[in-house]
């Protein structure tokens, strides 16, 4: 019994041993091949890059290599450099999109129709500028969620094929560049984290309001080389984005900037090489943080006092390309530069009128814009610099002497039109009589005495318009010395105000009204009218504008009728002469002389029109010429003495040869033909 038990007691201690060795042989199996795969896997890592490509860990350089599609690519691939090859859409494999590592993509400069299909959905930044891309789809950007800059430069993109909410699936979307394409609009649908936007060098030429609704985190926008101007853009466009701060509108069609631009955080303003003539006042109140502007290659004249008045962060200012005309219209910016000093950088800014500061710098004219005054618009002095209230604005380029400007709305503090002011005096003691005449229909004369001695006057007159509205001032600087003023050029049956203000001679005034700057008693006015035109006067004025219009008429006419007479005169000489027959023409010259001339040439003078179809000729040809010179006015004589050249064409027939007839060497030529006994030159006489 004990037997049989330790019998089978061994039998299952051997079974269980076997087992165990069974279970160790496969988990040595299992572990084996589990330490194959991993091994053949890292060296696959290690080891696998495209033999036409450089690898540089994560870096694969492909680019410049001819290559019409991508090869496979190692699995740890984070950055693709495939620009500058010939891939097309078929050359971009279905398993690249499997590639989850891939980080940017390069695929500019290659011949991609459509936009790619197949990219790893981890991409964060795609190159596809200078392809022939023409659709944006949305199906293609949803499988990128994570894009977050888009580069589609010079491609073929219209507005139109740019699917509705393409961008919908982006939300991650901060940079997208559509220069150099074919848009007419602002793209709907634009994702609402974008930061910098560009469109430049496209056909778009309407702005609307919402063009620009939602994207709130927009802080570059470039809109340059497009087809915008003033009437086409909304005025609340631009207001809508509220962190802007770089706005680029170079190689527009502006005449003026557009309205409500973002002011609080705009940091770089670029207007240049538009049609700028004009900035108004309050067009950039408000952009304290603006670092940079530039007006260059514009028609600006002058800027508007005040202009500046919230350019505290300015560093640069660009103005260059433009007509400036210096005068006392530019006063204050004069001001305004000097006191910024060194801290603002200023390019352009050289005066193109009056002639006599022509090509010279404003900051340098001291001496012209000491002469001037800084006036406010009330009357009232004027802190030098950019603020205040300020001075109306010229809009264009003024008349007359250097410091006579013309304005549009009043810059003097006029009193009541409907008054009539003979007399007046200074509220400050320095007492002025202002006395006016008409002289003419067209002439006032304006006289006046002060009681103390002034270094200059200010002398302005007003034409009222229809209802005692207010017209336009014309204003300028009469010397101390002077006591008379002879206003010209004025309109017949008007009514004028003429105002003067007699400027201080002491040095610390200067600039200012004397007098007290908050009343209007500096002021010191009169009213007069012109005269109606006489009936002789207004009969002269009718007959000169007809003289001159008679004039040129007149000149024309006889102009024509001489050069028409000499024309016939001339046909009549030539037409007797050919009658006659004794003009001199190019046929009639003597050897002697027409062979001296370079220009001799036996094609023209045997009315043979010169050209290479004469070297196809199949026959011989003769050129006669007279011997005697020509005798112009004499009797055309019985008997002529001719000379007569044969002409041999290049093919070897001629006058002694027939077609058939196979030349001998050298018998192309004249000298061939000579060589061969038969004279160059025969003499004939009739």
């Amino acid at each position: 019994m004990c037997t049989m038990m330790a019998t089978v007691g061994m039998a299952k201690l051997q079974a269980r041993l076997f087992l165990l060795f069974l279970w160790l042989t496969l988990r040595a199996d299992m572990l084996q091949f589990a330490a194959a795969t991993i091994q053949g896997y890292i060296g696959d890592r290690d080891i696998i890059c495209p033999s036409v490509c450089r690898c540089d860990e994560d870096f694969i350089y492909c680019n410049d290599r001819g290559l019409n599609s991508i090869p496979s690519l190692p699995p740890s691939a984070s950055v693709l450099y495939l620009q500058n090859n010939h891939i097309n859409n078929p050359g971009l494999p279905t398993s690249l999109e499997r590639h989850l590592a891939v980080r940017v993509v390069y695929l500019y400069d290659n011949e991609l129709d459509e936009f790619p299909m197949h990219l790893p959905p981890s991409v964060r930044e795609l190159h596809l500028q200078d392809n022939n891309i023409r659709t944006i789809p949305r199906s293609a950007l949803a499988r990128m969620p994570l894009l977050e800059k888009l580069h589609l430069d010079d491609n073929s993109i219209s507005t139109v094929s740019i699917e509705d909410q393409a961008f919908a699936d982006n939300p991650r979307l901060r940079l997208l560049f559509l220069s150099r394409n074919h848009l007419s609009s602002i793209p709907s649908g634009l994702p609402a984290s974008l930061e910098e936007l560009r469109l430049d060098d496209n056909r778009i030429s309407t702005i609307p309001t919402h063009a620009f609704r939602g994207l709130t985190s927009l802080r570059c926008l470039v809109l340059d080389g497009n087809l915008l101007a003033n009437q086409r853009i909304a005025d609340d466009t631009f207001s809508r984005l509220s962190n802007l701060t770089e706005l680029s509108l170079v190689r527009n069609s502006l005449q003026t900037p557009p309205v409500n631009l973002p002011s609080a955080h705009l940091q770089r303003l670029s207007l240049q090489d538009n049609a700028l003539t004009h900035m108004p006042r309050g067009s950039l109140d408000g952009m304290r943080r603006l670092q940079r502007l530039d007006l260059s290659g514009n028609n600006l004249t002058t800027l508007p006092r005040g202009l500046f008045k919230d350019l505290d962060s300015l560093g640069q200012l660009l103005v260059r390309g433009n007509p400036w005309h210096c005068g006392c219209n530019l006063r204050w910016l004069y001001d305004w530069l000097h006191a910024r000093g060194n801290s603002i950088t200023v390019r352009g800014l050289t005066c193109h009128g009056p002639d006599r500061v022509r090509d010279m710098a404003l900051t340098e004219l001291t001496s012209e814009m000491e002469e001037c005054e800084v006036v406010r618009t009330a009357g009232t002095r004027d802190r030098v610099g950019g603020g205040g209230v300020d001075s109306p604005t010229t809009h264009t380029p003024p008349q007359g002497s250097l410091f006579t400007l013309r304005s549009k709305r009043p810059g003097l503090g006029f009193p009541d039109s409907g008054l009539d002011y003979t007399l007046s005096s200074s509220g400050v003691g320095k007492s002025l009589a202002l006395n006016v005449k008409p002289l003419s229909h067209s002439s006032v004369r304006v006289t006046w005495s002060v009681a103390q001695p002034s270094s200059s006057f200010r002398l302005s007159w007003l034409r009222l318009g229809t209802g005692n509205a207010m017209g336009s001032i014309t204003e300028t600087l009469v010397r101390g010395d002077r006591r008379e003023y002879l206003l010209t050029s004025l309109q017949p049956r008007s009514s004028y105000i003429i105002c003067m203000v007699p400027l201080p001679a002491s040095s610390e005034n200067k600039g200012a009204i004397s007098g007290d700057p908050d009343s209007d008693e500096a002021l010191v006015c009169a009213k007069a009218e012109t005269s109606d035109l006489s009936p002789l006067e207004e009969e002269e004025e009718d007959e000169d504008p007809q003289q001159m219009t008679v004039l040129p008429l007149a000149g024309i006419i006889g102009g024509a009728t001489a050069i028409v007479s000499l024309a016939l005169i001339f046909g009549i000489f030539c037409w007797y002469g050919h009658r006659t027959g004794h003009l001199c023409s190019r046929d009639h010259y003597t050897r002697s002389s027409s062979r001296k001339s370079k220009n001799y040439d036996d094609y023209i003078e045997s009315g043979t029109k010169k050209d290479n179809t004469i070297l196809e000729i199949r026959g011989p040809g003769f050129q006669m010429t007279p011997m005697a010179a020509c005798q112009p006015m004499q009797p055309k004589p019985l008997r002529e003495d001719y000379i007569i050249h044969t002409i041999f064409p290049s093919n070897g027939t001629g006058l002694y040869k027939g077609v058939n007839h196979v030349s001998n060497a050298g018998h192309g030529t004249n000298r061939g033909y000579r060589e061969g006994g038969i004279p160059d030159i025969d003499y004939c006489y009739t």
